[in-house]
């Protein structure tokens, strides 16, 4: 199996457009050691004319246009993306969606909860019905394993809550376990597996241990501190608050996940303001000397 790291950055991207914090200004002013971000995107293959995606993010044009394999190669409308799988409902993990609607037929993987908000609650989505039968929609069922794209999916279930555009009381409508999941993925033909979780608050030791028999995990490094989006103007939650475990610090990912041996470690889906952005702090030689790695965008694995 290959897989792509289509994008590596949280929302908004880096440099984020709105934002001048001392990354975003020194990016643009070519004075920072490190590189631009789309938001954060994974593909993987099985078969070189067939192609998944984890999430669909807003930046996913972009990304389709950088990455060859991807490209239509038959007919005057083809494309390799057959499967889209969506771990929540947030705005950075389904906006690409929308960028699909070109008359392409593919299948959609959700929990039953997310489904229904974006074909029930937001109108937008119905362009993915152009013609009949345009997008499939198949419920993910936490703690269930379901097949995509050559693969076994594991879902896991991430202690997390529904997005703010959906009021109270269609949120108490849902099924909470359901707004936030993680991934373990298997090639159905033999191969190494990887766990997808650019999102999560807390690992329990039941995942704890799921994750330790994988052969690489990309994991949640959108904040390198818990008070570092307390700094974020219109922000007033910590990290964890806002459901993002952060790097450093007691119980951190870099301490929780220190005894874990056999994967792979990759931080993914990194805020603009995160220091470990910057290639030569003090920061990323931590988390490099500590066994882990960033994701970059472009970056490819085999498994």
């Amino acid at each position: 199996m290959r897989v792509k790291v289509l994008g590596t950055a949280a929302g908004g991207g880096f440099p984020q457009w709105n934002c001048g914090c001392p990354n975003c200004r020194q990016l643009r002013e070519g004075k920072f050691a490190g590189v631009p971000r789309t938001q954060a995107q994974l593909a993987w293959s099985n078969h070189p004319d067939e192609w998944t995606l984890l999430n669909a993010s807003p930046d996913l044009r972009v990304q389709i246009d950088a990455t060859p394999e991807l490209w239509p190669r038959d007919g005057a409308r083809h494309s390799p993306i057959r499967d889209v799988i969506l771990t929540g409902a947030e705005v950075d993990q389904v906006l690409g969606l929308l960028l699909l609607r070109e008359f392409h037929r593919f299948r959609v993987h959700a929990t039953a909860s997310v489904r229904k908000i974006l074909t029930e609650d937001n109108s937008i989505f119905r362009v993915l019905a152009r013609f009949p039968g345009q997008v499939t929609w198949n419920d993910l069922r936490i703690g269930e394993s379901a097949s995509a794209g050559g693969a076994r999916l594991e879902v896991l279930p991430l202690a997390s809550s529904f997005p703010g555009f959906v009021s109270a009381d269609r949120a108490a409508e849902l099924n909470a376990a359901e707004a936030s999941i993680g991934l373990r993925v298997t090639p159905e033909s033999g191969g190494g597996t990887f766990a997808f979780l650019p999102g999560i608050g807390s690992v329990p030791d039941e995942l704890f241990e799921r994750l330790g028999s994988c052969d690489a995990i990309f994991f949640d490094g959108t904040f390198w501190s818990d008070d570092e989006p307390c700094g974020i103007p219109g922000i007033h939650r910590s990290a964890r608050q806002m459901g993002h475990l952060p790097i450093s610090g007691p119980a951190g990912s870099l301490e929780r996940l220190s005894t874990l041996r056999r994967p792979r470690k990759i931080f993914i889906h990194i805020n603009n303001t995160n220091p470990i952005l910057d290639e030569n702090g003090e920061q990323r030689k931590m988390v490099s000397e500590a066994g882990w790695e960033v994701a970059s965008d472009g970056m490819e694995l085999t498994l």
